[in-house]
This record gives structure tokens, C-alpha cells and sequence, in this order.
């Protein structure tokens, strides 16, 4: 059942609806900027459910119709393994691998890279692209939580917990580690673990919790730099989208709009957009529209 939802979505990823001539949508797409490359990534990541990777098709197809771009599908799907961190990573490292590859090609042909992905886990495998083929960029990272975690942080560790450690080489994830720690910018994290208290409070990563005065906290932060944007969608206040996670007092849709419009001002490398499910936790379908306007400035 899983496999035919798929293969009919990605079918539905090549129809786009284009806006009638002169409209406001027409100009925005007009606009848009013509280099750019969208890749949708199916793959597992440490999926505990599979509400994640049905999301990241509905948010690629999505983009799709927005931006006119035939997505790049990458990973196949598996059913949840709930399995230990190592072995998801194991499980997944071959599908990250493809998924790293299509976004170091966009990279290398100049492209800015889309990536709609089901869980954050699935930066461990483009982050480390950025980093390499561009060091003076930043990584804003939005996530409800500090996703900067060790192997040993937890008694049970979760690998969508220690993306950023991994992409910069404090453990190995096979999958690359050049991300330099000061060139993170974590926004809106209000669920942190000890461990990313003590890399937030020695000044390794630099974090940014949300406040009234987020927009030029942000822009000083970027501070003029090249950036690529990660979207983990449990930053937003519980009930705009639905996530696997809920935390309290996260962003608006008009705070990520004023923060996609802050990175908007600078080069904007790629943008992916992680831990989207596709129904609410009542089994209502969930809706990526009201998020990607807000998002709008970045595409």
C-alpha cells in the first residue's frame, strides 16, 4: 500500500498547474530564480512512523507545482525499523549517500539545491555537502530541539538528535563531518539536552531562542554570510503543521516569514525542509501551503 502511494505521487509530481498569465502568481514564478534543483528524499532516516517520508512527497510535490521543477526522487521506502541509532544509520547510509550526491550535483552545476526529506536525520548526509563545497556559508538550523547531541548524550540515543555533531565530525556517520560548529545558527531550540546546553553555553554553537527582536538577532548572526537554510518543522508552534514533536512557544507563521525574509538578503544556497507529516495525529491530512507561503521569500 505504501509502495503504490508512492509510485502514484511521484507520477503526480510531473503535472503542474501553471497560474493564468499576469497574475500575481505567474509574476512571483517569473521571478523566481531559474537555477535551482528540487530533490525529494524517500529514503529512511530513522523513521519511527510513516507519516515523515509521506509528508516529504506532499511538500516536494508542493514545490514542485510552486517553483515548475521536475524533482530528483531519491532512497527507496522501507517500513519503519525502530531499531537502534547505529542500525538505522546503517540501514539508511546507502540511500544518504545517493541523497548527498544529488545535492553536491546541484551544488557543482551552480544550483540552488530544494530538499524536501522526511526527518532531520537525513542532514547527516547534506549538510557535510554544503560545508565542503561551501565553508563560508552558515547553516541556519530551525528545529524545536538542539540536534547536537553524542552517541553517548542518552541512555537511548535518537539519530535525529545528533545531526549537527555528526555533519561536523564529533562521531562518524560515514557520511562526512566538515561542518564547522561556527557556522551554525540554531533558532527557536527550546528543547535541549545537557549536552547542547554545555555546546550553546561554551560558545561553540551559536543560538538564537525566539524572541520579539529574532529578525536582526538573525541578521546580525548571518552577519553578511552565504546561507542554507534547514526547516525541521517542530519549530513552528504546535498546531500550524503537524510533526511527530509538539514543543510549546515556537515560531509563528509570520516569525518564519521574517526569518526566511532576513535570509532571504543574503545567497541563498539551498533550503530543506524536514519532520512534515502528512496527518495530524487525529488522522486529519495535513496541509503544506500555509508553511511554504511563509517559506515563500526563500523560493
Amino acid at each position: 500500500m505504501i509502495a503504490r502511494f508512492f509510485e502514484q505521487d511521484e507520477e503526480l509530481a510531473h503535472i503542474h498547474l501553471l497560474p493564468s498569465p499576469g497574475s500575481k502568481a505567474e509574476n512571483a514564478l517569473v521571478n523566481t530564480p531559474a537555477q535551482a534543483g528540487l530533490v525529494i528524499y524517500r529514503g529512511c532516516a530513522g523513521d519511527r512512523n510513516p507519516f515523515g517520508i509521506a509528508g516529504a512527497l506532499l511538500v516536494g510535490n508542493s514545490l514542485s507545482g510552486r517553483l515548475r521543477l521536475t524533482p530528483k526522487f531519491v532512497g527507496t521506502t522501507r517500513d519503519p525499523q525502530r531499531a537502534s541509532w547505529d542500525r538505522e544509520l546503517a540501514i539508511a547510509r546507502g540511500d544518504l549517500r545517493s541523497l548527498a550526491a544529488a545535492v553536491d550535483a546541484l551544488l557543482v552545476a551552480r544550483k540552488r539545491s530544494v530538499t524536501a526529506m522526511g526527518r532531520c536525520a537525513a542532514g547527516l548526509a547534506t549538510v557535510p555537502v554544503i560545508a565542503r563545497r561551501r565553508p563560508d556559508a552558515c547553516v541556519i538550523w530551525l528545529d524545536a530541539h538542539g540536534d547536537s547531541n553524542m552517541p553517548a548524550s542518552r541512555a537511548e540515543p535518537y539519530l535525529g538528535g545528533m545531526v549537527i555533531t555528526g555533519a561536523a565530525g564529533l562521531w562518524d556517520s560515514g557520511l562526512g563531518g566538515t561542518l564547522a560548529l561556527a557556522n551554525v545558527i540554531l533558532v527557536g531550540a527550546r528543547d535541549l539536552d545537557p549536552d547542547e546546553k554545555r555546546l550553546i553555553d561554551e560558545g561553540k554553537v551559536k543560538h538564537l531562542p525566539v524572541t520579539p527582536d529574532l529578525p536582526a538577532q538573525l541578521r546580525a548572526a548571518i552577519a553578511g554570510r552565504p546561507v542554507y537554510v534547514h526547516l525541521d518543522c517542530d519549530v513552528m508552534d504546535p498546531g500550524i503543521v503537524p510533526t511527530e514533536y509538539a514543543v510549546a512557544e515556537g515560531l509563528t507563521l509570520a516569525d518564519l516569514r521574517a526569518v526566511a525574509q532576513v535570509a532571504a538578503e543574503h545567497e541563498v544556497i539551498g533550503l530543506e525542509i524536514a519532520e512534515f507529516e502528512s496527518q495530524w495525529r487525529d488522522g486529519r491530512p495535513g496541509s503544506p501551503d500555509a508553511l511554504l507561503e511563509a517559506l515563500s521569500p526563500l523560493l
